[in-house]
């Protein structure tokens, strides 16, 4: 895993949902785990759903928030949008914003930095940086 350096500001551009990163919060076990295969096939929730599940810059505070309130040991992995493909869908999830969703594997080349999520007085501490 990468030391914890910030992440680039993120810019969301409205026309067409294309932005440069999206992301994945994951236990720091599944992060060796998928760095020891090459490839990532998502969460136990991942898999029951049928695609992999990713947060764009806005909305990924509210995801660790509602999804991983009090865990810890958590990384968040950048993922570049633009090498997911056709494999990458937008779906109307939690409150009709559309979030971006995998539909097969996450190939490790598609995935840049991996950065601590600490949990500090129950809030989880996102890099400097990230919108």
């Amino acid at each position: 895993m990468s030391s914890a350096k910030p992440i680039a500001k993120v810019p969301r551009k409205s026309a067409g949902l294309r932005v440069p990163f999206l992301y994945k919060i994951m236990s720091k076990q599944e992060w060796e785990t998928a760095q020891a295969q090459g490839i990532y096939e998502g969460s136990e929730v991942d898999r029951k759903d049928g695609f992999i599940h990713l947060s764009a810059a806005h909305q990924v505070r509210a995801t660790a928030e509602k999804h991983f309130s009090g865990k810890t040991d958590l990384v968040l992995i950048s993922v570049s949008e633009e090498s997911l493909g056709p494999s990458l869908k937008w779906e109307a999830s939690r409150g009709g914003d559309l979030f971006p969703h995998i539909y097969g594997p996450l190939q490790l080349n598609a995935m840049g930095e991996a950065v601590p999520l600490p949990l500090v007085n129950g809030v989880h501490q996102f890099p400097p940086g990230l919108p």
